[in-house]
C-alpha cells in the first residue's frame, strides 16, 4: 500500500510499504481522507522527537475512514462501519491521569500514519478514543477531530459566560474552531488577525466583528483590539492561538481587569514571555496554559461534528490525492490555505 514516509526534516516522501495486519485490540481502517494541521508542518520542516523518537516513520494523526479488519478481542467495532479516532490516549494510571489530569498523561500512546491508503489504529485508543461517525458526516469534515478536542479543552478552561467579550488572536484553524465554540456559548467574538481571507472566514464562523492588525505597531495594535470591547476596557477572555511569544504577549495586554487569557499555541522551546506583574497583582487577572486534549473532550467533539454545530468541511481548504501531501503543506506554510484533506 502508499503511505507517508518521513525520514527527517524535509524528508517525506508517499512509498510503497507493506500491510500490517492488527493486533490483539486494534483495527485496521482504510483511510477516506487525512486533514493536514500545523504539527504536521512542523515536525516535516523541523522533527518532532516526542510524535516521532525513532525514523523512519510513518506520518499524519488526523483521519477517518472505514474498518477494514478488527484483531483479536475487539468487540466495539466491525468491518465495514466509518469511524475517527484521536491521536492519542492516555494511560489512565500515572499521577496526572489518577489527579484528572489525562492531558497531561506521562505515558500517552500516539497515533501515527494516517497519510496512507490504511493504518491501525493502537489498542487504548481503540478502546478510549474512536468513534463511529454517521453517513451524514462526510470523512473529509470529520478528519479534523483531534485538533476540535484541543479546542473544546480550551473553551473549558477559559470559562466562558453567556455575552462575555471573547477576543481570539488568530484566525487559523484553530482560532476559527475557538470562535465557533466561543460562539455556542453566548459569547461575542471578536476576531484578530493579519489576514484579510482569515478575517472572512473568521465572520463566517460566527465573530462579532474582525480586527485586521497589518500595518500596526505595537500600541496601534492594542488599541485597535481594544477598542471593539466595552468602553474599551478589554476583553473578558482572551484566547492566544497562534503560538509566538509577541501574541501571547498581546492577549494579555488586551483582556480587561479581572479577565482570563488562555495561552493555547505552542510557542518554540525556551521562548521568553514578558509579563507585567504589577498589573497581574493588581487586577486580579488569570493565566492559563493550555495543551492537548483528553477523551472527554474528543467525546464532545464528536458529538459537536456529528450533529453539525460545527461544520468540519469550513476548516477545509482544498481536497487533494495522497501525493500532494508535501505541495500542501508548503502551501500551509505560504498561507495559501488552512487545511487540506487528502483522499488516498
Amino acid at each position: 500500500m502508499r503511505a507517508a514516509i518521513f525520514r527527517g526534516p524535509g524528508e517525506l516522501a508517499i512509498e510503497e510499504i507493506e500491510r500490517t495486519a492488527p493486533g490483539p485490540g486494534e483495527i485496521a481502517v482504510s483511510v477516506k481522507a487525512a486533514a493536514t494541521c500545523g504539527t504536521d508542518l512542523k515536525s516535516y520542516r523541523r522533527g518532532h522527537p516526542k510524535l516521532f523518537p525513532e525514523l523512519p516513520a510513518r506520518f499524519g494523526h488526523e483521519f477517518a475512514g472505514i474498518v477494514t479488519e478488527v484483531g483479536a478481542g475487539v468487540t466495539k467495532f466491525q468491518p465495514g462501519q466509518r469511524v475517527v479516532a484521536a491521536n492519542t490516549a492516555p494511560c489512565g494510571s500515572c499521577w496526572a491521569c489518577t489527579i484528572g489530569r489525562e492531558s497531561l498523561c506521562e505515558n500517552l500512546i500516539f497515533l501515527n500514519g494516517a497519510f496512507a491508503e490504511e493504518l491501525v489504529i493502537p489498542a487504548p485508543i481503540v478502546e478510549r478514543n474512536t468513534y463511529v461517525i454517521p453517513d451524514s458526516l462526510p470523512f473529509e469534515a470529520a478528519a479534523p477531530l483531534e485538533p476540535l478536542a484541543t479546542v473544546v479543552h480550551g473553551i473549558h478552561e477559559a470559562g466562558i459566560s453567556l455575552g462575555d467579550t471573547v477576543v481570539v488572536h488568530g484566525a487559523g484553524p484553530i482560532g476559527l474552531m475557538f470562535v465557533r465554540l466561543a460562539t455556542l456559548r453566548g459569547a461575542t467574538v471578536v476576531s484578530v488577525d493579519q489576514s484579510a481571507w482569515r478575517l472572512e472566514q473568521a465572520l463566517a464562523a460566527g465573530a462579532s466583528t474582525t480586527v485586521d492588525i497589518t500595518g500596526l505597531d505595537d500600541a496601534e495594535r492594542l488599541d485597535a483590539i481594544r477598542a471593539q470591547t466595552p468602553a474599551g476596557r478589554g476583553a473578558d477572555i482572551g484566547i492566544e492561538a497562534v503560538g509566538l511569544p509577541q501574541v501571547w504577549e498581546q492577549t494579555l495586554d488586551t483582556v480587561r481587569p479581572g479577565a482570563t487569557a488562555v495561552w493555547f499555541g505552542g510557542t518554540p522551546k525556551g521562548a521568553i514571555v514578558r509579563v507585567d506583574s504589577s498589573r497581574v497583582h493588581y487586577e486580579e487577572l488569570t493565566m492559563k496554559g493550555v495543551f492537548h486534549h483528553a477523551p472527554r473532550y474528543v467525546a464532545t467533539a464528536v458529538e459537536l461534528l456529528s450533529t453539525g454545530q460545527v461544520d468540519g468541511m469550513s476548516l477545509i481548504t482544498e481536497t487533494r490525492p495522497l501525493e500532494a501531501l508535501v505541495d500542501s503543506l508548503e502551501d500551509m506554510a505560504a498561507g495559501r490555505g488552512s487545511k487540506y484533506a487528502l483522499v488516498p
